[in-house]
């Protein structure tokens, strides 16, 4: 009896330890892409694999990182730009601070 208990608990262990890293990367694939407001589109984020982004506003554009936490994604422009997080809605569109709005990615 006491031989199986063992193995039981490694292969739990395992498949515990593994689900987090399958969900996270399944998640930023599904984000990755380019994102633009509709109408004007003066406000773009193009998020990269590898949690790379660039963030254009404005003509300007800037590099930035991200990442997916839950239902947000967090952008960092530092040190030249902020730190700057996204909803993701169910339709998935992102919505920023007021200024930017709702973006929506493109085909």
């Amino acid at each position: 009896m006491k031989n199986l208990i063992i193995p039981r608990i490694v292969l739990i262990a395992a498949v515990a330890s593994i689900i987090p890293i399958v969900t996270s990367c399944s998640s930023k694939s599904k984000i990755e892409g380019t994102y633009t407001q509709s109408g004007d589109g003066t406000v773009a984020l193009d998020l990269k694999s590898g949690g790379k982004a660039t963030f254009t506003m404005m003509g300007e554009s800037a590099p930035c990182t991200y990442k997916v936490n839950g239902d947000q994604v967090q952008v960092d422009c530092s040190p030249k730009g902020d730190k700057i997080d996204f909803m993701i809605h169910d339709d998935g569109s992102l919505t920023g601070p007021s200024f930017i709005g709702v973006l929506k990615k493109g085909k």
